[in-house]
């Protein structure tokens, strides 16, 4: 089931499973959960765009209740990524198991993404300047 809740309304798409979008200011939270196989990481970097449309650039995305990625999905979501890093955002991850670290090794993205212990881990480091090095 989706359910995408932003402030007082909540959307629900009863035929495919996405992630619970939260917005915390200017920054989204999406929690994901499930097994996620290239079309829920096509869902996910959708998702992306929609969270980007209503003006947020700062993304966690929450991975806690994640078994299992599939590294075909990893490279194009670390692509949308990427982009938004371009534009003054970024995407911060939860929740990350060594097995799903090994499938974001596996799939080329390891680098491409900062992981965080806890959701208010991550929100605090937006508040952080951060310099990337190249």
């Amino acid at each position: 089931m989706t359910t995408i809740s932003e402030g007082e309304g909540t959307l629900m798409d009863p035929r495919k499973r996405a992630p619970t979008a939260l917005a915390q200011g200017r920054i989204a939270v999406l929690r994901l959960e499930g097994e996620l196989g290239c079309a829920e990481l096509a869902d996910v970097g959708a998702e992306l765009f929609r969270q980007v449309a209503r003006g947020r650039i700062r993304i966690v995305l929450d991975l806690s209740a994640v078994p299992h990625l599939d590294y075909r999905g990893v490279r194009p979501l670390m692509s949308r990524a990427e982009l938004l890093q371009r534009n003054g955002g970024d995407v911060k991850l939860v929740g990350l198991t060594p097995y799903l670290e090994r499938v974001l090794y596996a799939g080329g993205a390891y680098e491409a993404f900062l992981s965080y212990r806890s959701v208010d881990a991550a929100l605090a480091a937006f508040e952080r300047p951060l310099l990337r090095v190249a």
